[in-house]
């Protein structure tokens, strides 16, 4: 039997999960620097099957502008470098036989507002999981048997109080994130 703290507790948690997963999306998106969280999202054909990059190489960003990937089997080298060129990044990998470099060009004006326009979307993807969890913990809230009115209400309250809270911190996120891309 759940009680209503339980569902208070399982939307915070969904809706934390929300948040989180967002996060690590936006990490993923390209502003100015080099971070090598920009290669999480790749996945190379190895040993016949997909795998995510950071499984078949190490990556680094030696400087603001590059980012290398040593691969562990230097027989992957081609197939790493063909999974970030077709990839939705835009870049453009040179390898020299041991590591592959990856220049990191400078976004133009046009580029930058694409980004902005992805980082709404991705934003609004982690708001809509944060609105599945309140409405989720409202309907389990309203099965809960043996509660008064009040208490219903109460727990409403807080489950809406945590949503608007996850909105905010998504909407935090997004504004950092914009005005990092748009910094020149």
């Amino acid at each position: 039997m759940t009680t209503l703290s339980e569902v208070t507790k399982q939307a915070k948690i969904a809706m934390k999960k929300a948040v989180e997963s967002a996060k690590r999306e936006l990490a993923t998106i390209r502003s100015g620097k080099a971070t090598i969280s920009l290669l999480d999202t790749i996945r190379v054909d190895a040993y016949g099957q997909m795998m995510p990059l950071n499984q078949v190489g190490s990556v680094a960003a030696p400087e603001p502008r590059m980012l290398t990937v040593q691969p562990w089997d230097k027989g992957l080298i081609e197939p790493i470098e063909k999974a970030i060129r077709l990839s939705e990044l835009g870049l453009n990998p040179s390898n020299d036989g041991t590591i592959i470099r990856i220049p990191l060009p400078p976004l133009t004006e046009e580029r930058r507002k694409d980004l902005v326009k992805i980082v709404r979307k991705l934003a609004e993807e982690g708001k809509i999981g944060v609105r599945h969890g309140r409405t989720e913990a409202i309907s389990k809230a309203k099965k809960v048997e043996h509660v008064s009115e009040d208490d219903e209400r109460h727990t409403e309250k807080e489950v809406q109080r945590l949503h608007d809270e996850a909105i905010e911190q998504l909407d935090n996120l997004v504004k950092a994130k914009e005005v990092e891309i748009m910094e020149v």
